[in-house]
C-alpha cells in the first residue's frame, strides 16, 4: 500500500514538474528605478507658502495656478469692498451722532436702526471674506503637499484595478467582478 502511494505521489509529481512550460529568460532588467525624494511634498509646501501658487508651479501643475489667484483673489477685493462700505455707514453714523449732517441724499434717507444694520452685514460679510482668504491660502499649501507626494506614486499600466467578466465554469455564466493585476 505505501509503495503504491510512494509512486503515485512520484507520477502526479513528475506531471506537475513537466507541465510547467518552460519560460523565456530575461537578460536584462527592464524595470527602471525612479529615485524618491522625501522632501518633495516639504519643499512644494514651503514654496506654496511662501508665495501662493508657488508649490503648484513646482509640481508643474499650472493649470491650478489661476484657481489659487482666483479664490485668493477674490476673497481679498470682497474684503477690501465690504470694509469700505462698512467704512461709509460707520462714519455716517459717527457723523450723526455729532449732529452733522450728510452729503449724500442716500444715506440722509436711513435711520440710525438701517446704518447700525448695514454696519453689522458688511463687518459680517467682511470678517467671513477675510476667513475664506485665510482657508484658500491654507488649501493651497495642502494642495501642493498633497500633490507633490502623490507624484512620486508609481501609476503605470503595469498595476491596473479595473472591472473584469469572469466565467463560471460551474454555472457557466459569468459573473462581474473586480481584477488587481500586476504584470512583471
Amino acid at each position: 500500500m505505501q509503495n503504491q502511494f510512494l509512486v503515485l505521489f512520484l507520477l502526479l509529481g513528475f506531471t506537475s514538474i513537466f507541465a510547467q512550460g518552460k519560460g523565456k529568460i530575461i537578460l536584462n532588467d527592464t524595470l527602471k528605478s525612479e529615485t524618491i525624494d522625501p522632501l518633495r511634498p516639504a519643499k512644494a509646501a514651503f514654496y506654496s507658502a511662501v508665495l501662493p501658487g508657488l508649490g503648484q508651479i513646482y509640481n508643474k501643475k499650472y493649470w491650478k495656478l489661476p484657481l489659487v489667484y482666483g479664490a485668493i483673489g477674490t476673497s481679498a477685493y470682497l474684503y477690501i469692498d465690504n470694509q469700505k462700505n462698512y467704512n461709509i455707514y460707520r462714519d455716517e453714523y459717527k457723523n450723526r451722532l455729532e449732529g452733522k449732517k450728510s452729503d449724500s441724499e442716500f444715506l440722509a434717507g436711513l435711520s440710525e436702526s438701517q446704518l447700525i444694520t448695514a454696519q453689522k452685514g458688511y463687518q459680517r460679510n467682511r470678517d467671513l471674506s477675510a476667513l475664506f482668504m485665510i482657508g484658500f491660502y491654507v488649501l493651497n499649501i495642502i494642495d501642493a503637499n498633497v500633490d507633490a507626494a502623490l507624484s512620486q506614486f508609481n501609476v503605470n499600466e503595469n498595476l491596473v484595478f479595473r472591472p473584469s467578466l469572469i466565467s463560471n465554469d460551474l454555472t457557466s455564466k459569468n459573473n462581474f467582478g473586480f481584477a488587481m493585476n500586476y504584470s512583471f
